[in-house]
Parts: C-alpha cells; sequence; structure tokens
C-alpha cells in the first residue's frame, strides 16, 4: 500500500455550498452497489471515461486481446500547439499504428504546411481564411502533390473533427471553441483523446449523456486524469472508493497564508512575477498562474467528477511537490494505486490514443532511486481559496461551473495583463460572478447554447468589475 496524509474534502459552506444531492440512478453502465467512501451513492454519476462499469471491463478486455498490432486513424484538434505535436512525435514513433487523416491549427500556416506534406492528412483546417490561403500558397509552392482540403474557422475545426475515416479524435485545441467539434465527433461515434478541459468542465452536463448515447470512449490525455484511468485498468464495477489527485503546489507551496497574504499586500510586484514562474518546470503563463492559485486543481476535480463519476466528496487533492506520482485511486478494501513516471506529456497521450493498449516506446524509464524520495501534504484551503470554489461550483452543477471556469480565464488573463489586479482578486471576481449567477443558475435540460451564453456572460463580468474588486477585502473561505 501507498499511504498517504488525507487532503481533508470536507467542504466550508459558503455562498455556493448546495444542499441537494444526486443519489447514482441504474442505467447499463451502472452496476455498483455501493460506491464512494460513504457507501451511499450519492452524488455518484455515470462516468464518460470507459471505467466502473461490468460493461466497460469487458469492452477493455476485448479490445485488449486484439494485440498491439492495431492501427486508428486520428484528427488532431491543435496540431501546431503543444498536444499537437506530441501526438505527431507518437505517430512518428508508431508509424504503423496511426495514420493522421485531419488536422487543425490556429495561424501558424508555415508549420501547418510541414505536418501537411509529411503527414498527408485528407483535411487541414486553419483559423483564418488568410492563414489558409497562405498554407494553400505554400503547399503549391512546395509541389505538394496530394493536396488536403484547406478549411478555416469554426466549420474548419469540425469538418476536421468529423472527417469520415477518422476513429479518434484528439481535442488539442484550446478554449470553449473545441466543445462544438467534440460534440459533432461524439454524434459519429468517434472515440475522443480529450486534451480540452472546457469540454467537460465547461460541458459536462451536455456531454456525458451524448457520450453514453452514442457508445464511444472517452479517454484522458492530461497526466492526472490519464494517471486515474490508468489505475481504474482491472477495478471490478464498485471498486472505486476515492479519487486522490497529486498537485505540485504552484509557486507559493513553500510559504503559509500568512506568508502569502503578506507578501501579496507589501510586495505584489514580486508576487505578480512568482505567481508566473513554476517551481518545476517551463508551462504556459496561464497554466503556470492556475498552478499558483491552485484553480488548476479545482479545475481537475470538477473534470475528474465527469471522467470517473466519482462524488465530489469523493474527490481529494494532495499536494506532492516532485510530481512524480501523477495520482491515485483508492479501492473499497483502503487500497491505494499509483501511477508514476517523469513528467513527460507524451505518456497520457499515447495511452489515450492506443487504450488499452501498451506501446513500446523510446522513453526515460522512471529512476525510483534516482528520485529519492516522495513527499505529500495536504493542500490549505485557506490560503488557496480557488479549490473550494471549485467543489462548490461542482456540486452546484449546471451552468455554474461553465461560469467558474470563464471568470477564472478572465480573471488570469487580466492578472498577466498587469491592469492592477491582485493575486488575490483573481478569486474574488470568480466568487463575485458565481454569486451573480444564481439568478440565472440553470441545472435541467443544459444546452450548448447555455453554456456558451454562461461563458461569455462571465468573461464579461470579471471585465466589468475588475475595477471594483480591488476594493474589497482579502478574500478568506
Amino acid at each position: 500500500k501507498l499511504i498517504l496524509a488525507s487532503a481533508g474534502c470536507l467542504a466550508a459552506t459558503n455562498a455556493f455550498t448546495t444542499t441537494s444531492t444526486t443519489t447514482r440512478q441504474s442505467s447499463s453502465l451502472n452496476v455498483f452497489s455501493t460506491p464512494g467512501s460513504a457507501g451511499t451513492g450519492e452524488g455518484w454519476i455515470d462516468p464518460s471515461s470507459p471505467v466502473n462499469s461490468a460493461e466497460s471491463l469487458k469492452k477493455t478486455l476485448d479490445e485488449s486481446l486484439k494485440g498491439s498490432t492495431f492501427q486508428k486513424r486520428i484528427s488532431i484538434l491543435g496540431s501546431t500547439g503543444s498536444i499537437g505535436t506530441q501526438t505527431l512525435d507518437i505517430v512518428d514513433a508508431c508509424p504503423d499504428n496511426f495514420v493522421v487523416d485531419a488536422l487543425s491549427a490556429g495561424n501558424n500556416a508555415a508549420l501547418m504546411a510541414e505536418q501537411v506534406m509529411k503527414y498527408r492528412p485528407r483535411v487541414a483546417s486553419l483559423a483564418t481564411p488568410e492563414a489558409a490561403a497562405e498554407l494553400k500558397s505554400i503547399l503549391e509552392g512546395q509541389g505538394c502533390d496530394d493536396m488536403p482540403e484547406i478549411v478555416h474557422g469554426a466549420d474548419g475545426i469540425v469538418e476536421a473533427a468529423t472527417v469520415s475515416t477518422a476513429d479518434t479524435v484528439v481535442t488539442g485545441i484550446v478554449g470553449a471553441a473545441g466543445l462544438l467539434p467534440t460534440i459533432e465527433a461524439i454524434k459519429l461515434g468517434k472515440d475522443i483523446a480529450l486534451a480540452n478541459k472546457e469540454t467537460l468542465i465547461s460541458g459536462g452536463p451536455v456531454i456525458n449523456p451524448l457520450v453514453e448515447k452514442y457508445g464511444v470512449n472517452m479517454l484522458p490525455a492530461d497526466s492526472e486524469h490519464s494517471a486515474i484511468f490508468q489505475c481504474l485498468q482491472g477495478v471490478p464495477p464498485g471498486g472505486l472508493r476515492r479519487v486522490i489527485l497529486t498537485a505540485s503546489g504552484g509557486a507559493f507551496r513553500d510559504l503559509t497564508k500568512d506568508e502569502l497574504f503578506e507578501m501579496c499586500e507589501t510586495d505584489p510586484r514580486a508576487v505578480q512575477k512568482k505567481a508566473t514562474t513554476h517551481p518545476n518546470w517551463d508551462m504556459g503563463a496561464k497554466i503556470t498562474l492556475d498552478s499558483a492559485t491552485m484553480m488548476n486543481k479545482g479545475l481537475e476535480v470538477i473534470e475528474a467528477h465527469y471522467l470517473f463519476g466519482a462524488a465530489y466528496d469523493d474527490i481529494d487533492i494532495v499536494i506532492h511537490p516532485q510530481s512524480i506520482v501523477h495520482s491515485m485511486v483508492e479501492t473499497q478494501d483502503t487500497s491505494c494505486i499509483a501511477q508514476l513516471g517523469w513528467a513527460d506529456m507524451r505518456l497520457p497521450i499515447v495511452y489515450s490514443v492506443s487504450w488499452p493498449h501498451r506501446l513500446s516506446m523510446p522513453y526515460r524509464p522512471l529512476d525510483l532511486a534516482e528520485i529519492g524520495s516522495l513527499t505529500f501534504k495536504a493542500p490549505d484551503r485557506e490560503k488557496y481559496p480557488c479549490i473550494q470554489l471549485a467543489y462548490d461550483a461542482g456540486k452546484k452543477g449546471g451552468t455554474m461551473t461553465a461560469v467558474l471556469n470563464a471568470a477564472n480565464e478572465a480573471a488570469n488573463e487580466m492578472f498577466r495583463e498587469d491592469v492592477g489586479l491582485g493575486f488575490l482578486d483573481i478569486p474574488k471576481l470568480i466568487e463575485g460572478a458565481m454569486e451573480a449567477h444564481k439568478d440565472d443558475f440553470k441545472d435541467k435540460d443544459v444546452s450548448l447554447d447555455d453554456i456558451l451564453q454562461c461563458d461569455a456572460w462571465a468573461r464579461q463580468y470579471v471585465a466589468e468589475n475588475t475595477k471594483n474588486v480591488v476594493k474589497n477585502d482579502v478574500l478568506v473561505v
């Protein structure tokens, strides 16, 4: 057993604590008797990933027995970004297993042209007509003899996601733009290698019913959720008791709450610089700041709820500074199963596109002796109020998680743009948006339009309230 300190998931009462609970209902994907640490099944839902049921266990076994000589045809949304380029690295390492049928990206026509010449997709999509025209010109200049269909804009992304020959769509695209193409791909029965957080954090109420209706596999491509997914392979129905997400702790993990709050008061410039510098590795500015506020982990709690079906009271967070244990599950007998590995995004990506197979990859093996020691501690929810806000939004459900996500993105961006927003103002703005959304909150028959409208409204709320929030007192949950 790997014994960890409890991450302490008791919720503090505030404006968003909900008294309603959802009891897991019977369905073809539900053979639970007493799931969860409380053994009642309250708050559990049908998972979008293929776990926790007799049907998914049989599906996994049947697919595994086919062997690793499989071939998948993939569409990559966000092919010139980090997820996309690393997915193509995997294609290069396993050319017999993967064929690229479609690529979509932003405005990097030059890199897209290189990818088209190398992988020969049927569809290539860029963000604007100008970028699409540039791509066509580059390909013609290079004598491309197998020209793809070149498309652009939101419709182009959908076309890439729904290309008829692809069976798996890698959603490496950022933001709410990933929702519609994912939905359309699901409707065509395509599996989703999920790297777009908004798909479930904002769109979970829409996405999960579609996954069940069309019988597709939602396969996580980020490290924490891939770790949980891998740990659940072979766990029988009803065997999952608790999900444990690990977190690096971000830029302020070595400061106490009082030290952080004092630093925010006396030296906000130093806070701003530190908040956008990760202690372990170089990441994008947005996710580095989310790590500093620990909203990234709060968002992952919501995503874990939709992916694995666990109730929010059965999802914990633990700080693990070494970032070697990528997450864990606890089974009913209190055994903990953990997935370990170097911090390499290719590992979760390769499993998302090859599941349930284990391909031979040319990566550096893990060396526990080199690591030496692994440490864990519970997060301080007063120091990191964004964690509690995420739990509260998740328990409220419906459109509240879309508001949480959009308000966070907007506040995160404004902090980085140096408009005078303080580090502790980020959760104030998010909490304000959640409070203001109460009157328009919707948790029944939520549609994609509802999600997108809430996303746009929350961003506007943050933009309009930034000047006011900086005058408020420090938020302590």
